[in-house]
C-alpha cells in the first residue's frame, strides 16, 4: 500500500478503537462486546486523532491518482468533522433521527446471532447500554453548561422513543426483550447465557427509561423553545452534509422550481391512471384498490426481497456491472420506535454481513405498492445498496477510509435519488402507478428543500405562491405544507417535520446531491457527444468512491 493508504488504514483502526459501536457498524470484528464512550473527553480524543491524521496527510507523498483522490476526500471530511467539534455541536447531538441513543439501540440489529460467542457479545453489550447512555448524558450536561442545547421538541420526542424501545409505552413490546425471544428460538440452549441476556435486556430497558426521564425532567427545562437553528449553524450543517458551499437562498428558490415541475408531471401521470380524474382521485384509487396492495408484513417483506433480487439480475451486465458479493441484499422490517422512513445499512467489509434495507411499517398491515417500487430502487439497487457495495468491493482502488468512513450525505442520498429517476429513464417505471410513486418521492424531496431551509432560516414564502404568500415559515406552516404538497400520508410526514428540525440541512442533501449528479452527467454527455456511454460513466463515477459534492463535481466534470 501507499503511504496515504497506510494512514487511512491506521485511522480506521483507531476510530474502531475509540468507538466499538462504529467498529460493529463497519463490520470490524473484535469489539462487539464493548460500548462506545460518548463523553466530552472521548469527543476530544476523536478530534485529536483527526488533527494528527491531517498533519500526517499533509506531508505524505502522493504516488498515484488514487492517492490524490483518497487524500482529498479524507482531508475534507476530517476538516468538516473538526469544524463540527470546535463549534460544540457534539454536545447537542440529539434528534429523533440520529443520536448516540439511536446508535446504541440500532447496533443490536447489526450484530451477528449465529453462535454462542455472538450471543455472549450481545449479552455483554446489553449490560453496557446504561454505561453508554450515561456517558452521553455527560456530553448533554456539558452542552447545558455551555449553552449548546437542542430544542425541547427534540428532547421530548427522543424520550418517547426511548420509552417505546424499553417497552414502557402502553401497547409496545420491549425491543431488548425481543432479543431474548430470538435467542430462545436460536437452538443454542445455554441456560447461563440466557440468564445473562435476560439480565442485560432488563438492564437496557431500565437504562432507556432512565434516559427518557433525564431528557424530560433534566434536559428539557434547559432546552431551546425555538426550533430554528439560524443561518450560521445551518450553513455549517449544510457544508457538513453536502461537502459543498451552497447559496442557500438560491437553493431555496430552486426547490420551488423543482416542486412546480413535479406538480406538472403529477397531473399528466394521474390522467394516465384515472382518465378524467383528479390527482387526489388517482392517488385514492392507488391507496384503496386491493389489487394494487399487499396484505401482511411478511408478504410485503417477501415482495420487497423479490423486487430487489429481480432488479439486480436485470441490471447486471446491461446497465451496471455488479460484483458477485454485491448481489446479495436483504429486505427487512425495521423495529418500531424510529422515524417512519425506510433506511439501509451497508455490508460489512468482508461481506459476511450483507447490505440490508429496513422498512418501518408504523403499524401498517396493508401496503399499497405504487410508492414502494421507487423507494426500493433508492434504498437497494441501483441506489444505496449498490453504491455502498461497490465501495466495499473496491479494496484495491479505494482506501479503507473511503470504503468504510467516507459517507457524504449529498453524495450518497443524491445518488440514491438520482437512481430513482434513472430507473424511470431506463424503462422500469413505465407502469404509471410506479412513475407516480417516483414523482411522490420527488415531491417530498423538493418540499424538504423548501421547508428545511425556510424553517431554519425563517425565510418568507415567495409572494407569488398560492400557499400563505409572504408569511414567515414556522413548523406549523411546514406541517401544513408537507401534508398538502408531498402526497404522503399525514402520519408519516408529521414525523418528518421533527426530523428536519432536529437534523438541519440533512434533508436537503437528497435534491442537492441529485442536482450535482445530473449536472455532472450532462457535462460529461456534452463533452463526449455521440460517444457518451452511460454504463461506462456510472462505473467510473462509482469507482471514485464516496466524497463531498464539490470534489465529486471536480472529478466528474
Amino acid at each position: 500500500m501507499s503511504k496515504i493508504f497506510d494512514i487511512a488504514d491506521e485511522y480506521v483502526n483507531k476510530v474502531a478503537e475509540l468507538s466499538p459501536l462504529t467498529a460493529t457498524y463497519l463490520g470490524i470484528s473484535g469489539r462487539d462486546d464493548e460500548m462506545t464512550d460518548f463523553s466530552p473527553e472521548s469527543a476530544e480524543a476523536s478530534a485529536e486523532l483527526d488533527r494528527s491524521t491531517l498533519s500526517d496527510l499533509e506531508v505524505a507523498e502522493i504516488e498515484s491518482e488514487q492517492d490524490r483522490i483518497a487524500r482529498e476526500a479524507m482531508t475534507e471530511e476530517m476538516r468538516l468533522s473538526l469544524d463540527i467539534h470546535d463549534a460544540g455541536e457534539k454536545l447537542r447531538e440529539l434528534s429523533v433521527i440520529h443520536s448516540p441513543i439511536h446508535s446504541i439501540r440500532m447496533i443490536f440489529d447489526l450484530m451477528p446471532r449465529d453462535t454462542e460467542e455472538h450471543w455472549s457479545n450481545i449479552a455483554a453489550r446489553l449490560n453496557l447500554v446504561s454505561q453508554g447512555l450515561e456517558s452521553f448524558r455527560s456530553s448533554l450536561d456539558e452542552g447545558i453548561h455551555r449553552g449548546k442545547v437542542v430544542s425541547k421538541r427534540q428532547a421530548i420526542e427522543t424520550a418517547d422513543q426511548c420509552l417505546v424501545w424499553s417497552g414502557a409505552t402502553e401497547g409496545q413490546h420491549s425491543f431488548f426483550d425481543g432479543l431474548l425471544e430470538v435467542y430462545d428460538g436460536s437452538g443454542i440452549g445455554s441456560d447461563s447465557l440466557r440468564r445473562e441476556i435476560e439480565n442485560g435486556a432488563q438492564a437496557a430497558n431500565g437504562a432507556m427509561v432512565e434516559m427518557a426521564d433525564y431528557l424530560k425532567k433534566t434536559y428539557a427545562p434547559h432546552a431551546e423553545e425555538k426550533n430554528a437553528v439560524g443561518p450560521d449553524r445551518y450553513a455549517l450543517a449544510a457544508r457538513t452534509f453536502n461537502g459543498i458551499d451552497l447559496d442557500l437562498n438560491e437553493t431555496y428558490l430552486w426547490g420551488w422550481e423543482q416542486l412546480r415541475w413535479v406538480n406538472e408531471e403529477f397531473i399528466k401521470t394521474a390522467e394516465r391512471i384515472l382518465p378524467g380524474g383528479t390527482v387526489e382521485e388517482a392517488e385514492n384509487l392507488l391507496e384503496t384498490d386491493p389489487k394494487r396492495s399487499i396484505v401482511g408484513e411478511e408478504a410485503f417483506k417477501d415482495w420487497m426481497q423479490e423486487l430487489q433480487d429481480r432488479t439486480i439480475d436485470e441490471l447486471n451486465g446491461t446497465h451496471f456491472d455488479i460484483a458477485e458479493p454485491v448481489k446479495r441484499s436483504l429486505a427487512l422490517i425495521a423495529p418500531p420506535g424510529g422515524a417512519l422512513a425506510m433506511y439501509s445499512t451497508p455490508p460489512s467489509e468482508d461481506f459476511t454481513r450483507p447490505g440490508r434495507t429496513w422498512y418501518p411499517t408504523g403499524g401498517k398491515t396493508v401496503f399499497p405498492i405504487w410508492g414502494e417500487v421507487a423507494i426500493a430502487y433508492h434504498e437497494g439497487v441501483p441506489g444505496h445498496h449498490f453504491q455502498n457495495g461497490v465501495a466495499m468491493y473496491l479494496s484495491k482502488d479505494l482506501s479503507r477510509h473511503q470504503r468504510l468512513l467516507g459517507r457524504s450525505s449529498g453524495h450518497g442520498e443524491g445518488w440514491a435519488l438520482y437512481a430513482e429517476r434513472l430507473m424511470a429513464e431506463l424503462g422500469y417505471l413505465q407502469n404509471p402507478d410506479y412513475y407516480l410513486g417516483m414523482l411522490r418521492a420527488q415531491a417530498l424531496r423538493s418540499v424538504r428543500v423548501i421547508i428545511d431551509i425556510g424553517m431554519h432560516l425563517e425565510l418568507a414564502i415567495p409572494g407569488g405562491q398560492d400557499f400563505h404568500p409572504s408569511e414567515t415559515w414556522t413548523p406549523e406552516l411546514g406541517l401544513e405544507f408537507i401534508v398538502q404538497r408531498s402526497h404522503f400520508p399525514e402520519q408519516m410526514v408529521t414525523s418528518e417535520i421533527t426530523r428536519y428540525l432536529g437534523m438541519p440541512a440533512q434533508a436537503i442533501s437528497y435534491k442537492v446531491g441529485e442536482r450535482v449528479w445530473l449536472e455532472a452527467r450532462e457535462s460529461a454527455k456534452q463533452k463526449a457527444g455521440e460517444g457518451f456511454d452511460l454504463k461506462e460513466w456510472h462505473n467510473r463515477a462509482l469507482k471514485l468512491g464516496p466524497m463531498g459534492l464539490a470534489q465529486m463535481k471536480r472529478e466528474l466534470t
